[in-house]
């Protein structure tokens, strides 16, 4: 059976002088409806095939549109918007492209009635002013210190994933690894750095249960010369070196000119002495334990396993980093500038551990960690790929909650409420603007509409019946329960959202419709391949008419 081919008609409205290029509208409306299942609790996943032939079962908005090869230029400035979503924030990846897919849907009722798209635009950038100070009014404060409210915030945010069903495990793991890492910069204001302080190693086998949060970190090594060098130090004093414990090589190719045969052996201890020295320099601080980034020389090895001290060679830079913030030690470029307060002391235990069937080196017991390891165990690959995706989504609500400790209503809740302001709101806008200002307002309410539309219930009536409650900008914690269906108090479920996560997708969403119904052409600057022989014309930027967008393609067959 052939693959399905989604040609975009229509394409540029060329009267009254406002030239609006449809595609662009078509192409976006196109990537939401690709992932628009994929919002809620009860929604379906996406089996992918990557480049590289791999298979990727997800429902992660970001992860899906990550793997999508789209030829429109219109439909890849919608998967930057999901990509932004979840650098910035971490979370809302899906309900950002379902906005501007929304958006702009609504928007096109306008250019048929022949507006002006800079009208639209300003139109959109009024509802969103007023809808960030809806937010703004609804949201309330939470006690960062309170764990059962943490718990519940990152709990109803990672619901709507595939590790939904595994309830508290992950929320856990994303709190205790995050107010691990968390640094005070005084005023009240906390730092949390994910990327850098938080490494994730995945370990098949075992189960999801096992997995958890060290106080610590962990690293695929093992000590250089396992039989001679201890596997398991207590209270371990750690030197960590970003250099070379071996001879120095020459830049370039090096000649020495030998007459006697004595001189080669003292050029060999002349080497020997050289390393002996590096050694000494930092045995004299009485290590247990020396980890550094580059290579260790077997010379080096035996005067290390002489003074009973384990090392470990070539570790990656980001791992030394982690280790250097776990007990406490500093990264020295030269053994010769080691001082006593470089040296880590705040690691409880060094182990090396056997996990299936390689070598893991364990940094744990750590006094005041500010870098930890989460170990995830699980069945298979694919699981615990998807168990990652959703445990980073789960960290990064967590670190936007302590950074901004607000909360509002999830479950297609906060949308209602601002829908129904903006429609009150509209009644008091002079002009023109006021149609596609209420327009902007109804197409809030596509959150809560395909949130219904996944669960399977009777959307008309669910959305009637939200419609009905919130008409009054009143009932502000009524929403949608993903899991049942049911029109609910979300205050009552403890089904929540990130202040952070909304205002973001809000922003994002808005001002990408804009930027797209303001693009009247699509000038292509790529030169076409010739066939052999062809006279070399030299090639023309090439606008598109109205004819060849019906000839466009936008996903591949």
């Amino acid at each position: 059976m052939q693959a399905p081919v989604l040609v975009l008609k229509d394409s540029l409205n060329r009267e009254s002088g406002n030239k609006v290029h449809y595609g662009n509208i078509q192409a976006s409306k196109a990537v939401a409806d690709i992932i628009r299942t994929t919002l809620g609790p009860r929604s379906m996943l996406k089996m992918l095939l990557d480049a590289a032939g791999g298979i990727v079962v997800t429902n992660d908005g970001n992860a899906i549109l990550r793997e999508l090869d789209l030829a429109h230029p219109a439909a890849k400035s919608m998967i930057e918007l999901s990509r932004t979503q979840d650098e910035e924030v971490g979370d809302g990846t899906t309900s950002v492209i379902v906005l501007a897919g929304e958006m702009l849907h609504v928007a096109e009722a306008f250019i048929d009635k022949k507006y002006h798209p800079t009208v639209i635009c300003q139109a959109y950038n009024k509802a969103l002013e007023d809808a960030i100070s809806v937010l703004d009014k609804i949201a309330m404060t939470v006690d960062v210190k309170d764990r059962a409210t943490m718990l519940g915030l990152v709990k109803s945010c990672i619901g709507t994933k595939f590790t939904g069903q595994f309830g508290d495990l992950i929320a856990d793991l994303a709190i205790n690894a995050t107010t691990t890492v968390g640094v005070d910069l005084g005023q009240g204001l906390r730092e949390v750095d994910i990327k850098k302080y938080i490494k994730v190693e995945k370990v098949p086998g075992g189960q999801l249960e096992d997995s958890k949060v060290l106080k610590g970190v962990m690293f695929n090594k093992d000590v250089v010369a396992p039989g001679k060098m201890r596997r398991k130090i207590l209270n371990p004093r750690i030197i960590l070196l970003d250099c070379p414990l071996e001879y120095k090589k020459g830049e370039n190719q090096t000649n020495a000119e030998l007459l006697r045969e004595e001189d080669w052996s003292v050029l060999l201890k002349m080497e020997e002495e050289y390393i002996e020295n590096l050694c000494m320099q930092i045995l004299k601080f009485k290590p247990d334990l020396v980890i550094t980034e580059k290579g260790l020389s077997d010379l080096a090895c035996h005067y290390f396993s002489k003074a009973g001290v384990s090392a470990i060679r070539r570790l990656r830079k980001t791992d030394n980093n982690r280790i250097a913030k776990a007990c406490g030690a500093v990264i020295v470029n030269r053994p010769d500038e080691l001082q006593e307060s470089d040296v880590g002391t705040g690691a409880g235990l060094f182990e090396v551990k056997k996990i299936g069937d390689e070598f893991f080196a364990f940094v744990v017991d750590c006094k005041d960690p500010k870098a930890c390891t989460v170990l995830l165990r699980g069945a298979s690959k694919d699981l615990l790929n998807e168990v990652e995706r959703n445990l980073q989504d789960a960290m990064s609500v967590a670190r936007n909650i302590i950074k901004n400790p607000k909360l509002v209503p999830g479950g297609g809740a906060t949308e209602l409420t601002v829908s129904a302001m903006l429609k009150q709101r509209s009644s008091s806008i002079e002009g023109i603007e006021k149609w596609p200002y209420e327009a902007a307002a109804i197409g809030f309410e596509a959150i809560p509409r395909t949130l219904a539309q996944n669960c399977g219930v009777n959307v008309i009536r669910t959305m009637t019946a939200l419609q009905g409650k919130h008409a009054n900008g009143e009932n502000t914690w009524i929403g949608i329960d993903g899991n049942t269906g049911e029109i609910a108090d979300m205050k009552e479920r403890k089904i929540w959202d990130s202040y952070s996560v909304k205002a973001q997708a809000f922003k994002t969403a808005i001002e990408a419709a804009c930027m797209l119904l303001r693009i009247d052409d699509i000038v292509s600057g790529i030169k076409k391949k010739q066939a052999p022989g062809a006279g070399q014309a030299p090639s023309k930027p090439k606008i598109e008419e109205e004819g060849d967008a019906d000839n466009e393609q936008m996903i591949p067959e």
